[in-house]
């Protein structure tokens, strides 16, 4: 659950990379009453620890995984 809050906020980052670097607007800036505003801060601050935390996801060993089937076979021979 951790991890997809994490990834969330990261793609919500992104987009705002993405609008700064388009259009040379910083909507968590706007939101947070500028980019030194104590709200914008502190969203930043959040999504640069979901990036650190996301860092882990690539070095997780991901190989002892178990896949459970959705739809169990019928006991039927």
């Amino acid at each position: 659950m951790l991890d997809k809050i994490a990834l969330t906020l990261l793609i919500i980052g992104g987009l705002n990379w993405g609008s700064i670097g388009i259009f040379q607007f910083d909507l968590v800036g706007f939101i947070g009453g500028g980019q030194t505003g104590v709200i914008s801060r502190i969203i930043y601050i959040v999504v640069a620890l979901a990036a650190i935390w996301c860092i882990s996801l690539l070095f997780r060993d991901t190989s002892d995984t178990v896949v459970r089937d959705r739809h169990p076979r019928s006991m039927e021979g």
